[in-house]
């Protein structure tokens, strides 16, 4: 019986790119011996049922081809909670796995994953059944950083960071991150961990033009403790693009279709900011998207900046912001329409 034109036996195999590692800038994560690209990929958004596989996939192997090898998710990134992890095992298995170590791939676990009390939080049953159920739907053997994605004030700390401890002791994780945890928190997670002989490799923060909250206190203690930071919602779910600057809500858009943001944030204030922000964007010859990522990158505590993307373009404006070197004067005008230093924008 012959082979139909679109069976999967005829598919080409993947086949990365050669020039892979020519274009984006590694940095190292505080003092240890990872280096990751100036820009990774978050599958927070877009990555859900709601989005084609093959859109997924492109997505995932044209930043694989850019040099864009950190690929960041969580194990309730969906919709559903679970699909963004699934989505990922199925690019892996679709032909990605060969180059499993080229990838740096974390995930999180500490919001609502399942109901009942063991499916949130920070607690040892929730972290280490969560972690073995993403590695599932990952299908791979191991990630190398599991996070915990936020502080639980109903477990001690010293359960969440000895869970933590255990984990890559396992090998499960090679390392471990804490993320929204704020500057008091993430020196006690420091101190805990090393106490078990492990060390702190990144702490991931809300971090962007719009909100500078990390800047008072997390950014200097992450410098004193030579740990690196992943920052994200470096669009501030898209407000720092010229998407709004009309304010107008395209249906289309993020702001007329996400649970973290809608048409209320398009303020007077917010627009007279992102006007002034293209002004200063247009004279660096630079989009709003990549003038915000060479911002957030301008300081070598931030060893990564992570993005979303839906379409690979947006994957190639990221790639050239990471190469972007800001002036002094590009800096200081942007500080009239960016927050206040250690800030944020309401």
């Amino acid at each position: 019986m012959p082979i139909a034109a679109d069976d999967s036996r005829l598919a080409r195999p993947f086949e990365a790119a050669a020039t892979r590692y020519t274009d984006v800038p590694f940095q190292r994560a505080g003092a240890s011996g990872v280096q990751l690209p100036k820009v990774s990929l978050g599958l927070w958004q877009n990555f859900g049922r709601d989005r084609s596989f093959d859109s997924q996939r492109e997505i995932v192997l044209h930043a694989f081809d850019r040099g864009v090898v950190h690929i960041d998710l969580a194990n309730n990134y969906g919709p559903p909670y679970g699909s963004a992890e699934s989505t990922f095992g199925a690019v892996l298995d679709s032909g990605l796995a060969r180059y499993r170590d080229e990838l740096f791939v974390t995930t999180k676990a500490g919001y609502d994953m399942w109901p009942g009390p063991f499916g949130d939080g920070g607690s040892r049953k929730y972290l280490v059944r969560s972690l073995e159920q993403s590695l599932r739907r990952m299908k791979t053997d191991y990630v190398d950083v599991f996070y915990s994605h936020r502080v639980d004030p109903d477990t001690p700390i010293e359960e969440t960071t000895t869970a933590l401890a255990d984990i890559v002791r396992s090998g499960k994780a090679l390392y471990v991150g804490i993320s929204n945890y704020p500057a008091p928190l993430a020196k006690r997670a420091y101190d805990l961990l090393a106490e078990q002989g492990v060390k702190l490799l990144l702490h991931q923060p809300r971090y962007s033009l719009f909100d500078r909250t990390p800047e008072a206190e997390l950014f200097p203690l992450l410098r004193e403790l030579a740990v690196g930071s992943a920052v994200f919602s470096t669009l501030a779910q898209g407000l720092l693009t010229r998407k709004y600057i009309d304010g107008d809500v395209p249906a289309d858009s993020r702001a007329a279709n996400s649970f973290f943001l809608n048409g209320s944030a398009l303020t007077d204030g917010y627009l007279d900011r992102i006007r002034g922000i293209d002004r200063i964007a247009q004279e660096a010859g630079l989009s709003i998207p990549q003038l915000a990522i060479a911002w957030v990158l301008r300081d070598p505590v931030v060893t990564t900046a992570i993005i979303g993307a839906s379409r690979t373009s947006q994957i190639d404006d990221a790639v050239a912001a990471s190469q972007v070197s800001l002036s002094g004067d590009v800096i200081t005008a942007l500080d009239e329409f960016a927050a206040p230093v250690g800030g944020s924008v309401s």
